[in-house]
């Protein structure tokens, strides 16, 4: 079974790449330990991708280098 996470604590914030009309929004919160939950903030309640910090830092890396 996986690990259920507890985001009702998650301060959640938009991505600067984020469209400014409503659309195109990626919301993180960078406040779980281990996780970095990635989520559309046009629809907050559906889940959020839990990605394993590590692996964040890598893609973020990989997308300053870009």
């Amino acid at each position: 079974m996986a690990a259920r996470h507890d985001l009702s604590g998650a301060a959640w914030r938009k991505s600067t790449y984020s469209n400014g009309q409503g659309g195109d929004c990626v919301e993180i919160a960078d406040n779980i330990p281990h996780t970095v939950p990635v989520r559309d903030s046009k629809n907050p309640a559906a889940p959020a991708l839990l990605i394993p910090a590590p692996a964040w830092a890598t893609f973020v890396e990989a997308i300053k280098r870009a």
